[in-house]
């Protein structure tokens, strides 16, 4: 039977522990993203909400151009 030798200095317990660190968060942020999703389909909506972005009327911006122009 062969003998391996394995070494962890700190730079690799580092290594792993930012990974664990980072694929908890990014578990636990998909997790809250999914979460609303699936929630936000059963969630009442106010008046307000039902109404946003049914009837809105376009919103005119006045150009730099347009804006200098008035003031002669």
């Amino acid at each position: 039977m062969e003998s391996h030798l394995a070494y962890l200095d700190a730079g690799s317990g580092s290594l792993i522990v930012q990974a664990l660190v980072a694929g908890t968060a990014g578990v636990v942020v998909a997790a809250k993203l999914y979460w609303r999703r699936v929630t936000g389909m059963f969630r009442r909506k106010t008046p307000a909400e039902a109404t946003v972005g049914t009837t809105a009327a376009p919103v005119e911006t006045a150009t730099p151009a347009a804006a200098t122009a008035d003031k002669d």
